[in-house]
Parts: structure tokens; C-alpha cells; sequence
């Protein structure tokens, strides 16, 4: 059973630095991507990072692409979102979830299991 806790949220102010993490149990590690989403007031569900557990190929949408960083420490299974640079439009609820087959993909809908979440909130 697929099991993702994610942690690390909290309140900072604009510029500010977060990391989250994501422990993960329940799959083979080499054969899934884990992804980063958040839920906005914008939109429901965009996809912020992904990594694959296989090759370690990463992949972000323009919107965080040099300000947040994904990685892992695979001998604990987490996931880390490192998060530079935040801004009050990055405030939200984000959230890791597994993708099975390993390749990375920022679509929430090639990702099975979800954790429960964890809040950002960026003051201006």
C-alpha cells in the first residue's frame, strides 16, 4: 500500500525559503516518478516539480522553474521540494504523489496515490 506524508509547510514572507518533504513506503522506489503539486485559489491542481525514482531526471513548468528544486535521499524514501524565492501567488496546499512506470510527468492524472497535504502561505 502506497503511503506519502508530506511536511514542511509553514507561513514565510515573500522571498522566503521552504522545504518540504515527502516520505514515501509501499512501492519499489526505482520504479516510480514522485511529483509535487499545489492547489491554489488560481487553480485546482498544477503540477509544480516531478523526479524519477529511476534516473533521477527531473522536470518543472516555467512558473517555479529556477526558484524551486526537487530531490531525493533514496536510503529514507523522501522526497524533497526545496522552494527559493516565494512569492504570495505560490501560496497553497501542496501536496506529493507517486506516478508508476518512473518517468516524469507533471500530469496529476499519471500520478495514482496522493499524500494529504501540507499548507504554504506567503505573506506579502
Amino acid at each position: 500500500q502506497v503511503q506519502l506524508v508530506e511536511s514542511g509547510g509553514g507561513v514565510v514572507p515573500t522571498g522566503g525559503s521552504l522545504r518540504l518533504s515527502c516520505a514515501a513506503s509501499g512501492f519499489p522506489w526505482d520504479r516510480y516518478a514522485i511529483g509535487w503539486f499545489r492547489r491554489t485559489p488560481q487553480k485546482a491542481r498544477e503540477g509544480v516539480a516531478c523526479i524519477s525514482m529511476n534516473d533521477g531526471i527531473t522536470e518543472y513548468p516555467d512558473a517555479v522553474k529556477g526558484r524551486f528544486t526537487i530531490s531525493s535521499d533514496d536510503a529514507k524514501r523522501t522526497v524533497y521540494l526545496e522552494m527559493n524565492d516565494l512569492r504570495p501567488e505560490d501560496t497553497g496546499v501542496y501536496f506529493c504523489a507517486a506516478s508508476p512506470g518512473a518517468l516524469v510527468t507533471l500530469d496529476a492524472l499519471d500520478h495514482d496515490d496522493w499524500g494529504q497535504g501540507t499548507q504554504v502561505t506567503v505573506t506579502s
